[in-house]
C-alpha cells in the first residue's frame, strides 16, 4: 500500500512542539501498527521516540518477552523514561468477564508486571467469553467495578473495551450499561474508531458522553471497498484514509472535555512490511493534520 504524501514530505515535529498543535488532544503510537517484523519492545519505544509521540501503547506479551531476553522491569522503565515517553496503556486478554478467579488472578499480575515499567492503563476487553450465552452487563459491571479495585490497588487503571466483532460485547452502549451497572467514579471506556463502526455503534452517541468517561480513544480508519460485517483487523488503515467521520469524531472527542489520547492502533499487513519508523511518522502526521482541521 503507498504511503501517503503528507508524513514523507513533512517530517513530525518533535514532542515538545506537538502541545502547540492541540490543548486538548495527544498522541500515543500502540504497538501493534509497527509489530509485523516483531522488533520487539525497545525497539517499538525507540521508534516511537524518533517519530516523536508523547506516549506508548504496549503489548503485555512483548513486556514479558524483554523480561524473557534478561532486561529488568526497572532497566525497561529506565528505557522508556530516557527516551521521553510515557506508558499511557497496555493492551492484555486476562479473561476477567469470565466464571471464576483465574481471570481476576492474570488481570492482577499482568497490572502489577506493567506498573513496574511505569504504565497508567489497560485494556480490559471481553476475552474469553464464550458465546454460546448472553453477557449479563449488570453481572459484568459488579466484575467490573471489582477490577477498578484492582487497578487502584496497583496503579494501573482498567479502561472497558468492546471489539466490534464480537458476539457477546460489539457495541458502544453495551459498555455504556456495564459502566452504570459499575456505579464507581472510576470508569473508563476505550473506544476505537474501527470497533465502533465494525459493531454498528456508529458515532453519534458520542456526543451523549462526559469527557471524564474517555482518556484514551484508538485511532484508525476503514475502507468503503468491503461490506462493513466482512472487515477485520487487518482492514484498519491510517486515519484520513478511510470514510470514517473523522471531523465529527474529533469534534465530539474535543466538545466533551479533558485531555484525550489519540493512539494509532493498526494491524494492516501492507504497513508491517514497509520501514516501521515511517509508518509510524505518517500515522502521527495524519492524526495531527485532522486535528488541525477541528481545533
Amino acid at each position: 500500500m503507498a504511503m501517503g504524501a503528507l508524513g514523507m514530505t513533512h517530517p513530525a515535529p518533535l514532542r515538545g512542539e506537538i502541545s502547540k498543535t492541540s490543548t486538548i488532544f495527544r498522541y500515543c503510537l500502540n504497538t501493534s501498527t509497527i509489530s509485523g517484523q516483531n522488533l520487539g519492545l525497545l525497539k517499538y519505544v525507540e521508534i516511537a521516540s524518533k517519530a516523536g509521540y508523547h506516549g506508548i501503547e504496549v503489548w503485555v506479551r512483548d513486556v514479558e518477552a524483554a523480561l524473557k531476553e534478561g532486561h529488568t522491569l526497572s532497566s525497561l522503565k529506565s528505557y522508556i523514561d530516557d527516551h521521553g515517553l510515557k506508558v499511557e496503556s497496555a493492551i492484555g486478554f486476562a479473561p476477567w468477564m469470565t466464571e471464576g478467579e483465574a481471570g481476576f488472578i492474570q488481570m492482577e499480575q499482568e497490572m502489577a508486571l506493567l506498573a513496574g515499567v511505569g504504565c497508567l492503563r489497560i485494556a480490559a476487553p471481553p476475552a474469553g467469553v464464550s458465546a454460546d450465552e448472553a453477557l449479563d452487563l449488570f453481572a459484568v459491571g459488579e466484575k467490573y467495578k471489582q477490577l477498578l479495585d484492582l487497578g487502584r490497588n496497583t496503579g494501573v487503571m482498567p479502561q472497558l473495551e468492546f471489539w466490534g466483532s464480537s458476539q457477546v460485547l460489539w457495541h458502544l452502549g453495551q459498555v455504556l450499561m456495564i459502566a452504570a451497572a459499575a456505579d464507581d467514579p472510576d470508569v473508563k471506556i476505550l473506544p476505537d474508531v474501527y470497533h465502533m463502526f465494525r459493531g454498528g455503534s456508529g458515532f453519534n452517541a458520542l456526543k451523549m458522553l462526559d469527557g471524564n468517561l474517555i482518556e484514551i480513544f484508538h485511532m484508525n480508519d476503514y475502507p468503503s471497498s468491503k461490506p462493513r460485517e466482512q472487515q477485520d483487523d487487518a482492514d484498519r488503515i491510517f486515519p484520513g484514509d478511510g470514510v470514517a467521520p473523522m471531523n465529527q469524531i474529533l469534534t465530539d472527542l474535543k466538545n466533551m472535555g479533558g485531555e484525550k489520547i489519540l493512539s494509532l492502533e493498526l494491524f494492516n499487513r501492507a504497513y508491517w512490511e514497509e520501514d516501521p519508523l515511517l509508518v509510524a511518522r505518517n500515522g502521527l502526521a495524519k492524526m495531527k493534520s485532522l486535528v488541525m482541521e477541528i481545533v
